[in-house]
């Protein structure tokens, strides 16, 4: 049996999570995974596989909350227009087919919000299409008008 992969779960930095089957995504690419090992809020040791950047293309049948998901924010907005309205996506979840997963965390800089720690990533830069698609760009370069530009 191969170990395929199913799809993706995101999490937000508000602790909200949003699963994407995978006949939902279009174009990807998750740049250099690497792994580390390490500690995580004071947790204990584990396998950490950050990246250093993603694109990712989320069709317009993915633009809801699954019944797994508890996700207050998707279910007044829909997941596409909570993505836009945080840029707060963290990391990713790998869903393969034998039930297993893997981690991936993105980079991350919070923007600056005098006086308190904010959520929003600095790195994220999130659009929707003319033709209803979610365009997620997470990478400390590149914005998702440099990559997908010619879609808006």
């Amino acid at each position: 049996m191969t170990k395929d992969m199913t799809g993706f779960k995101i999490y937000f930095r508000n602790g909200e999570t949003w699963t994407i089957d995978r006949e939902y995504i279009g174009d990807l690419w998750i740049r250099q995974v690497t792994i580390s090992y390490g500690r995580i809020n004071g947790g204990d040791f584990q396998k950490i596989r950050p990246c250093e950047g993603i694109k990712i293309e989320i069709l317009p049948e993915a633009d809801h909350v699954q019944s797994s998901d508890i996700n207050l924010g998707g279910l007044e907005l829909g997941m596409f227009a909570r993505a836009l309205k945080y840029q707060d996506i963290e990391k990713m979840s790998i869903l393969f087919n034998d039930g297993s997963s893997d981690l991936i965390y993105f980079p991350y800089l919070d923007k600056e919000t005098p006086g308190q720690e904010g959520l929003d990533n600095q790195y994220q830069s999130t659009k929707i299409s003319k033709d209803n698609r979610l365009y997620i760009v997470i990478d400390a370069e590149r914005t998702v008008d440099d990559i997908y530009g010619d879609k808006f």
